[in-house]
């Protein structure tokens, strides 16, 4: 059985970081990061002190043969539509970005890792949270 993962932006850093996350990223088939992702990363970069050596390690981490971006697409914005409503209804609110990144990884049938324990209001999205 194939491993495809869905990196949340903490998840990234974490890994950059720490190492966390190493062993999973290791096992993966494919590393899918959200466009989302990439975005968000993109900002905490340009306000950063490390833009370009940041910038970089991304590119090269991008280039890695199972690293892909996972693009929005109409079928995305259709599972985004259903996540949001089912959020409306448990009145439990989640980032717009983090919407998105929940319906990339259903989109893609991956496992979603990260720290954002939220991500649990979603029972469609397969999580993988720190100790787990």
């Amino acid at each position: 059985m194939d491993l495809r993962v869905v990196l949340d932006t903490n998840a990234y850093c974490d890994f950059r970081s720490s190492g966390l996350w190493r062993d999973i990223l290791a096992q993966a088939d494919q590393v899918l990061v959200p466009s989302p992702v990439i975005g968000e990363l993109a900002h905490g970069f340009r306000i950063g002190r490390h833009f370009k050596q940041n910038s970089t390690r991304l590119e090269m981490f991008l280039g890695e043969p199972q690293v892909d971006v996972a693009q929005i697409t109409k079928r995305t914005g259709e599972i985004y539509g259903e996540i949001l409503e089912h959020l409306q209804k448990i009145e439990a609110p989640l980032p717009t970005n983090d919407l998105w990144i929940a319906a990339l990884a259903i989109e893609h049938d991956a496992v979603l890792i990260t720290s954002d324990r939220h991500f649990s209001y979603i029972p469609q999205v397969k999580l993988n949270l720190p100790g787990e």
